[in-house]
C-alpha cells in the first residue's frame, strides 16, 4: 500500500476488516473533514480495537492514503466499465469525467480524499487510452494526460465548490477544455 501503511491484508477476513476501517474513515471524512479523522474515531466507528487500526496503518495519514488508493482502484475500474466498446477518444474523455463526477457525488469520503496522486491517475489513463486509440504508445500520452488531469482536477474542484452536486456548467466546460486540448495533443 505505501510507507504509511504497516502491512497489506492477505486473508479474506483481514481484507474485510481493513475495508470496514476504510469505510468508517470515509464516513468520518464526510461528516467532519480531515480534522474529524483520527485512529481512535475510526476504531470506534468501525467497532474494532484500536490495535487493529495500528496493525494495518501507522496513523491517520496511512488511513487516508489507503482510502485514496482504494478510490483510485474504484475509479479505474469504473473507467474500464464505461469505456468498454468505446473507440473514439472524445467520447472517452466525457466518460472519464462522468465517472469522476459520479464518484464525487456518491462515494463516501471521496469529496475530501480523492486520489492524492494525479501523476498515477495520468499514467493509468494514458495506459487506458493507449489500448484504445491507434497508434498510441502510453509513454507518448503521459505528458498530455498529466496536463489534462491537472486541468480537470482544478476545474472539477471549482465545480464542486460552486455546487454540492458539481455545477453542471463547469463540468461541461471541463469536458470542452479537455477535448480541445487533447485534440491538439493526442496523436492523430
Amino acid at each position: 500500500m505505501g510507507s504509511s501503511v504497516r502491512r497489506n491484508p492477505v486473508q479474506q477476513r483481514s481484507v474485510e476488516r481493513v475495508n470496514q476501517m476504510l469505510d468508517a474513515a470515509a464516513a468520518l471524512l464526510d461528516e467532519g473533514g480531515y480534522e474529524a479523522l483520527s485512529t481512535r474515531a475510526v476504531a470506534a466507528r468501525a467497532e474494532v480495537p484500536i490495535g487493529s487500526i495500528y496493525h494495518f496503518f501507522r496513523d491517520k495519514r496511512g488511513l487516508a492514503d489507503a482510502l485514496a488508493r482504494r478510490n483510485l482502484e474504484r475509479f479505474l475500474a469504473g473507467v474500464e466499465r464505461r469505456l468498454a466498446g468505446v473507440t473514439h477518444w472524445t467520447a472517452m474523455v466525457d466518460l472519464i469525467v462522468d465517472e469522476y463526477v459520479e464518484m464525487k457525488r456518491t462515494v463516501p469520503g471521496f469529496a475530501v480524499v480523492d486520489f492524492r496522486e494525479n501523476k498515477v491517475v495520468a499514467e493509468s489513463l494514458a495506459a487506458h487510452l493507449a489500448r484504445r486509440i491507434a497508434p498510441a504508445d502510453a509513454a507518448d500520452l503521459i505528458r498530455p494526460m498529466t496536463v489534462a488531469v491537472e486541468a480537470a482536477d482544478a476545474l472539477l474542484k471549482l465545480a464542486f465548490r460552486e455546487s454540492p452536486g458539481g455545477d453542471p456548467h463547469y463540468v461541461a466546460e471541463t469536458k470542452e477544455l479537455l477535448r480541445a486540448y487533447l485534440d491538439r495533443a493526442l496523436p492523430h
